[in-house]
C-alpha cells in the first residue's frame, strides 16, 4: 500500500522510530516544530554533545526534555532562585527567553507556543542509516486556532 496511499505522520518517525522501520520509512512525509538538522546554534550543540554522549542521534522527546530543562531554568535565573515569587516566575516563563533547539517561539495568550512547523521527509543517510531530514516551513510563527476563545488574557 505504501506505493499507492502516501503516510503522512507527525511525531511519530524519529531517531527512536526509525531502526526499527528502517526502509519502509523512506520518503515518509512527517511534521513537527522540531528536527535534528535546524540550522540554529542551541539545536547544532544539542545534538552535538547529544552524540557525543550517548553515540546516536537524539529524539524530539529528547529535544523537548532539554528545551524543558533550559526553559525552567531561565525563569529561575530571571527570578534569581527565588521560587516563592509565582508572578515572577510565571512571567519569566511567558517571556520564552532562553536559546530552544526549536529555534525562537514566544506564547500566545492561553500559553500554547507560538512557533514555526516543519514538513520533513525520511531520507537514507551516507552511512545507510536513516534519518529526518527538513524540508520547508510550513507554518511561520503558527499559532493555534483556538487562542481567540481562550478566557485568558
Amino acid at each position: 500500500m505504501k506505493g499507492q496511499i502516501p503516510l503522512y505522520t507527525a511525531y511519530m518517525i524519529d531517531a527512536l522510530s526509525l531502526p526499527q522501520i528502517g526502509d519502509l520509512a523512506l520518503g515518509v512525509a512527517t511534521a513537527g516544530h522540531w528536527a535534528i538538522d535546524l540550522p540554529n546554534a542551541a539545536n547544532e550543540k544539542f545534538v552535538a554533545d547529544f552524540r557525543a554522549a550517548y553515540k546516536r542521534d537524539p529524539s524530539f522527546y529528547a529535544a523537548q526534555a532539554y528545551d524543558a530543562a533550559n526553559f525552567i531554568n531561565s525563569a529561575v535565573v530571571a527570578v534569581k532562585s527565588d521560587l516563592t515569587n509565582k508572578a515572577a516566575i510565571r512571567s519569566a516563563m511567558e517571556k520564552a527567553d532562553y536559546p530552544s533547539v526549536r529555534g525562537p517561539y514566544h506564547y500566545g495568550n492561553n500559553h500554547f507556543p507560538i512557533q514555526d512547523f516543519y514538513l520533513q521527509q525520511v531520507v537514507k543517510k551516507p552511512d545507510g542509516g536513516f534519518e529526518v531530514k527538513t524540508e520547508t516551513v510550513i507554518l511561520k510563527n503558527h499559532q493555534d486556532r483556538y487562542h481567540d476563545k481562550c478566557p485568558m488574557r
